[in-house]
């Protein structure tokens, strides 16, 4: 069996292999594991209902409704670049998006032909541009660092997305379609974008601090309404298309998805916590890119990040590094790298995680000068 053909069940008999040859008094083990498993509740129970799965059933509904022209259009290989990457940098502002739940529209776009560049940016900027994250970063960490997130975030992800682009040149403006394309469907445009709206409604309303009976009503208001809408003005083919479609995107993403966030949970106690304060304590190129590596591959759920480097700074983390943990964390994650590559393959994924450290890095170091 080939690696990539490693698939859930492969994963779950080498952990219990490998709980099989640990010590049963390794109290290291014992902590980690209790922390994988913590972790992974916390995501399953916190983020996939109210999170993960609109942003699946918009995914498969961007592949089945959006028109492939619109895509080739605004965010295309061909499109002019101003207006392609300004959009993909500032389009999910509205969305209260992680690491990971950004990952089903980037597939979506993605396979509707996006090129890679814009999609690139569109992949960078949405967790961390999110309203919800920057209120809270200026109201927890300063309006300084805030506004300076949002500066940083919308710049440097155009430029990982153009030097991504500019490495990897695209022979066809359809940008490596991964999944089988759809028939066109035929709804009258007030009922999609009423579609649309509802099921993006669920992921605003998700990510307002107000109070949660308040929130969830709204959030199941808008699901049924979803429902009622499909039910009476969709037709039987349309709906199964766009549910097949969902499926698809469910089934690709969501086991590696699991993996990499218990393997995040099992790393997470190991890290030398003492250690890494001392080392980003000051506006060091190494500090910055400590922190940088650290924010790429642990996982941040939405808006966790912001009491995490509060703490951090409460410690001693200096400005610097705590920016450049700020811009790296909510776009990169383990869980994200595995699914980024089954979408774009291994090189594109090796050169995207280290765009992301190296700009975070040099955002970071940038930013403790001031």
């Amino acid at each position: 069996m080939q690696r990539k053909d490693w698939n859930l069940l492969t994963w779950i008999v080498v952990v219990f292999g490998i709980l099989y040859f640990v010590p049963s008094n390794a109290d290291w083990f014992r902590n980690s594991i209790i922390s994988a498993f913590d972790l992974l509740h916390d995501y399953a129970q916190k983020h996939v209902l109210t999170c993960l799965m609109p942003a699946l059933f918009i995914a498969g509904a961007i592949s089945v409704f959006v028109k492939k022209e619109a895509i080739l259009k605004y965010l295309g290989a061909k499109s002019k670049k101003y207006i392609s990457y300004s959009i993909a940098s500032v389009s999910g502002a509205i969305l209260t998006v992680c690491s990971c739940t950004i990952l089903p529209l980037f597939a979506g776009i993605r396979k509707r032909g996006a090129g890679l560049g814009p999609a690139i940016t569109f992949l960078f900027a949405g967790p961390a541009i999110n309203i919800a994250a920057i209120f809270l970063t200026m109201s927890v960490l300063g309006f300084k660092i805030g506004l300076a997130r949002i500066g940083f975030a919308i710049l440097l992800s155009i430029l990982t997305g153009l030097t991504m682009a500019l490495i990897f040149r695209e022979k066809s403006e359809q940008g490596g379609l991964f999944i089988q394309e759809t028939k066109e469907t035929k709804l009258s445009k007030k009922i999609l974008f009423l579609f649309f709206g509802l099921m993006i409604g669920v992921l605003i309303v998700n990510g307002l601090q107000i109070n949660q009976l308040h929130k969830y009503m709204l959030m199941f208001s808008f699901a049924i309404l979803t429902v009622l809408l499909v039910i009476f003005k969709f037709q039987k083919e349309t709906t199964k298309d766009w549910l097949f479609e969902t499926w698809k995107f469910s089934n690709m993403l969501l086991p590696l998805l699991f993996i990499g966030v218990f393997v995040a949970g099992f790393i997470l106690p190991l890290l030398p916590q003492n250690l890494i304060e001392n080392l980003v304590g000051q506006n060091t190129i190494i500090g910055n890119l400590i922190a940088s590596i650290f924010g790429a591959f642990m996982y941040f759920s939405t808006l966790t990040e912001i009491p995490i480097l509060q703490a951090l700074i409460s410690k001693g983390m200096a400005p610097g590094p705590a920016l450049a943990l700020l811009l790296a964390g909510p776009s990169l994650s383990l869980p994200n790298m595995l699914i980024i590559r089954k979408v774009l393959g291994n090189k594109k994924t090796i050169a995207y995680v280290l765009l992301v450290i190296f700009y975070s890095t040099i955002a970071g170091l940038i930013f403790g000068f001031f």
